[in-house]
């Protein structure tokens, strides 16, 4: 079976499940994620409160961590969900969005790594690198490393952090050890709307949610984003722009199905 057919079959069980995904995530996407969750097929939440993040994680079937606008008091529940997580077999996946950028964030990083084990990591290249340890210039949150020798660099870092590493750029790499696959679907407009990368992640922990498979999860996450992204462009017209893209790649993720996954999915 390819890996697409296992797709295929996985994207018919989120929706026959409609796993719950726990997010603790940053305020400017939390609305995006949320909708792509649901569009999936999923049950999102975005409890970030100290006080109750481990209760809900308790009923969650996956848990998203994104670091997109840190402060003291979601760090704390980042960990304190994320470990309650791991007590549950919960899986969790973490966005570490523009590590490198602050002090904050690369120390909130390292935390993460050392307290709370992660089923996946998903960030562009230079967010990578920079948790492998490679030399990489971060402007902001946006990522202007290169992709020379990523393959390499995925596979070390899951060695390492002994979890799946996904890292999405203009050809996406899903490793997990030696286990590879590079995913070439996608358009440049995806990153013209904020927030396409923590979607990705989002979309991520709800095929999570219904599998034990977290490669095949993050292959099916970055494979939905980056083709739904291919068709909203498609069906753009003259005069329209990235407004309409934005509601034709909702659109598109909430039709997806088997037959569209096998014949535009673009995996090797």
């Amino acid at each position: 079976m390819t890996i697409l057919n296992e797709i295929s079959k996985l994207l018919q069980l989120v929706k026959e499940n409609k796993p719950l995904v726990h997010h603790i995530t940053n305020y400017v996407t939390v609305n995006e994620c949320a909708n792509m969750v649901l569009a999936l097929g999923g049950s999102p939440v975005m409890a970030d409160d100290l006080a109750e993040v481990e209760e809900m994680v308790s009923f969650a079937s996956a848990l998203v961590i994104n670091i997109g606008t840190l402060n003291e008091r979601t760090i704390q529940s980042m960990i304190t969900a994320g470990k309650k997580a791991n007590q549950l077999g919960v899986p969790v996946i973490l966005d570490p969005v523009g590590v490198g950028a602050t002090s904050l964030r690369t120390e909130t990083v390292t935390i993460l790594l050392k307290e709370v084990r992660f089923a996946v990591v998903r960030g562009n290249m230079s967010e990578i690198k920079m948790i492998a340890g490679s030399d990489v210039e971060i402007k902001g949150v946006d990522s202007i490393a290169d992709d020379e020798n990523g393959v390499e660099i995925a596979k070390l870092l899951s060695a390492k952090l002994g979890c799946v590493v996904a890292i999405t750029g203009a050809v996406d790499i899903i490793a997990e050890k030696d286990r590879v696959c590079t995913i070439s679907n996608g358009d440049k407009i995806l990153a013209d709307v904020t927030g396409t990368g923590c979607m990705s992640t989002s979309l991520i922990g709800t095929y999570a949610g219904a599998t034990s498979d977290y490669f095949l999860a993050a292959a099916a996450g970055i494979t939905t984003m980056g083709l739904s992204g291919e068709l909203a462009k498609q069906r753009l017209t003259d005069g329209q722009g990235i407004g309409t893209f934005r509601i034709n790649l909702f659109d598109e993720v909430s039709k997806m199905n088997a037959e569209t996954l096998l014949n535009g999915g673009k995996i090797q």
